[in-house]
């Protein structure tokens, strides 16, 4: 008999490692020297999820009816709690029947969606740096992808007028994300006309992956995209729990906006997965619908954390914006090194954990991204390692 061989498909051979798998590698490897790592690295927060959430669950999880297969769109309840949190943050009226459908969290939602739109050879408009999922997706769909760059100019929206026509009409869906992974970007009012105007004039899908719009400092609450005129005609909002709540292992979304595009989402969720437990879809409606003091405590505590981090960096040297929502910082890196270069002196020489920006695209090239996913106190500990090494990092 012949030896046994598997042979993985050509989208898994193509595939490149997925960015944070090979920063755990990185990481395993100084911690075997014994160095006290400080993880700057993924987006996983750090605080618990809120008591009276985790109360829900327990309660949920005890109810019999929650143990059978649940609703693939998930429970009316859930998706009436979506669309009473929209109306009350954003003054946004949705149809919890039709134009709201659960996900099990939001990078599920992004996987499957260009399976409901992309044909071999469509494009998909995708922004970079980004949260490589969108391309990914795109590619197991058979589409191509178009990145549009991120540019600090621009303020790290993508330049609309600058995609080929060509590409614009064999486009089918335009990935957005705001506010930003991995820049901490936030867009403007103006932005979302121009990209529904886009959008009308080419036929083409907005995805608005809105994870982080409750992650927000200074009081400057962020828009959703369906706020804003027409945008209920062309596209759909994910959205998560994850980032809000605490929630990143419960994987409990949502997508919302045009109900033909959410319904075709589900057409490909009912043959893909069996929807979310109801249990965790009851804890959701917990959180969505009860005070959101928690919400406000976690956004002073990320405040706290990134002011520390933001001010120690400035005294030591960067170049380096201070976010008004999401949880990550975007630094430029010093003259000399590669974001590359740069992630792996950090790690070696400080035992501190960070993501290169090319790791996110091209356009990332000369920067790093940290997360403010541990306390202040060792985020002060990682500003004096720094420190002590500011002579080695500005030769």
């Amino acid at each position: 008999m012949g030896k046994f061989v598997v042979e993985p498909s050509k989208r898994i051979k193509t595939l490149p490692p997925y960015l944070f798998a090979k920063i755990d590698e990185m990481k395993e490897e100084v911690k075997k020297r014994g160095v006290d790592i400080i993880d700057l690295g993924v987006g996983d927060p750090d605080l618990p999820t809120p008591k009276h959430i985790i109360e829900r669950l327990k309660k949920a999880a005890e109810d019999p009816a929650n143990h059978k297969y649940p609703s693939y769109v998930g429970m009316l309840s859930f998706r009436q709690a979506v669309a009473d949190f929209y109306k009350k943050r954003f003054n946004v009226s949705l149809n919890p029947e039709s134009e709201i459908i659960s996900l099990i969290g939001s990078k599920e939602g992004i996987a499957h969606f260009p399976y409901a739109f992309i044909d071999e050879g469509d494009y998909a408009l995708v922004p970079e740096p980004g949260y490589p999922v969108y391309a990914i997706a795109t590619r197991f769909a058979g589409g191509e992808v178009y990145y549009m760059p991120l540019l600090e100019k621009n303020n790290f929206l993508p330049d609309l007028d600058t995609i080929p026509e060509d590409i614009a009409k064999k486009a089918k869906i335009m990935f957005i994300n705001y506010p930003n992974n991995p820049t901490g970007a936030v867009a403007t009012k103006e932005f979302f006309e121009k990209a529904i105007e886009f959008a009308n004039k080419y036929n083409v899908i907005i995805l608005h992956d809105a994870a982080y719009t409750e992650m927000y400092y200074d009081g400057q609450a962020p828009l959703s995209f369906l706020e804003i005129d027409g945008a209920m005609e062309v596209g759909v909002e994910l959205h998560s729990l994850s980032k809000t709540y605490n929630m990143t292992g419960w994987r409990i979304g949502w997508a919302a906006g045009n109900a033909e595009i959410v319904g075709a989402l589900g057409k490909i969720k009912t043959n893909i997965d069996s929807g979310a437990f109801q249990a965790i879809q009851e804890a959701a409606i917990e959180a969505l619908s009860s005070s959101q003091q928690c919400v406000k405590d976690m956004q002073k505590i990320y405040q706290e954390r990134r002011d520390v981090l933001i001010n120690g960096l400035k005294e030591v040297g960067f170049n380096v914006n201070s976010p008004v929502a999401t949880f990550y910082v975007w630094i430029k890196v010093p003259e000399g090194y590669t974001s590359a270069d740069f992630t792996a002196l950090l790690l070696s020489e400080t035992g501190i954990v960070t993501t290169p920006g090319n790791g996110f695209g091209p356009s990332g090239e000369g920067y790093i991204r940290m997360a403010l996913t541990v306390d202040k106190h060792r985020l002060n500990e990682a500003v004096n390692r720094i420190k002590d090494i500011k002579e080695k990092i500005f030769k």
